[in-house]
């Protein structure tokens, strides 16, 4: 009979031990150290023949030298598929050489993970161009999740006034921003967004006066600056929003700018469990149990013999 249990890499146990207990698993932590010349030296629970790692990729270089090395020795140790569910999905945000000499991030983690792990499970990843995350990772298996229904499932145990607005801050939002209105019978929109730099854009609606006296819920899939939300704030209020309330799937910026979205004019900010923030009020743990339960019966391959 196979073994399966979870493994967690630092900063992820609480998500990894909720997801755990829903499967019915033992939740073990990688040990990790840092030598004083930045070096890593990484150390796992006994490997069962599958094992699931559970890595919140923000902040990602050390955690993918961690996650590297966590994978060779469950290897040598006896695991015999390593499944990877990664909440947050880092570097998919470059899938071309926009310049000369850019390397295209998305391809070579794609071709890394795929050469550590068997199967990764992901929650919106950051595609843009990428019509199925399993282009990105070739020859295993792969995932990506929508948090939409964990996020309407949380927002519907709320009053949410009927007259709110979900707006999409940009073009890309569009399906998620459908999704989630339609789970909760409201009525949505999306802005249009000018770039002009890391730190600077421009927002606009096509029907100005559709927000005039309503309150608007903005969803996002990733926050990481916060100059697309606060621009997008400052332009709901402008046009007449009654609230501005945020959700987002993986809230990557700094807790210190909570201050400054609610200058902006945001009443309040949501975040999924995705990467552990202060803001974390959404557990994706229903949604990950419910992609990984074909893992608890899962026949592993019987091995072969020289």
């Amino acid at each position: 009979m196979s073994t399966i249990a979870l493994q967690a890499l630092p900063g992820g146990s609480d998500g990894a031990e909720r997801l755990a207990a829903r499967l019915g698993l033992s939740c073990g932590e990688i040990a990790v150290h840092r030598f004083p010349d930045g070096e890593l030296r990484v150390a796992v629970a006994p490997a069962t023949d599958t094992t699931i790692l559970y890595a919140p990729l923000d902040q990602p270089n050390d955690k993918l030298i961690a996650l590297l090395f966590a994978a060779e020795a469950l290897r040598r140790n006896g695991a015999k598929r390593l499944v990877l569910v990664a909440p947050y999905l880092c570097y998919m945000r470059q899938d071309a050489a926009f310049h000369a000499g850019e390397a295209i991030s998305q391809r070579a983690m794609g071709a890394l993970l795929a050469t550590t792990v068997d199967r990764v499970v992901t929650v919106d990843a950051h595609l843009h161009r990428t019509t199925d995350i399993r282009l990105v990772f070739p020859g295993i298996e792969a995932e990506n999740l929508s948090a939409m229904p964990a996020i309407a499932n949380a927002l519907a145990t709320e009053s949410i006034d009927p007259a709110t607005i979900v707006i999409g801050p940009d073009m890309e939002s569009e399906p998620w921003v459908n999704d989630i209105a339609s789970r909760l019978r409201l009525q949505h929109t999306v802005a249009r967004k000018t770039r002009h730099g890391d730190r600077s854009v421009a927002i606009s609606f096509a029907d100005p006066g559709l927000l005039a006296g309503r309150p608007a819920l903005l969803v996002d899939d990733i926050v990481s600056s916060g100059t697309t939300l606060m621009a997008a704030a400052k332009a709901l209020i402008a046009m007449g929003a009654t609230a501005v309330d945020v959700v987002v799937t993986h809230a990557l910026f700094p807790p210190a700018m909570i201050g400054a979205f609610t200058e902006a004019g945001i009443r309040s900010i949501r975040s999924t469990d995705s990467v552990p923030h202060p803001t974390n009020a959404i557990a994706l743990d229903e949604s990950l149990a419910a992609a990984l339960r074909s893992e608890l019966t899962t026949t592993l391959p019987p091995e072969t013999t020289p």
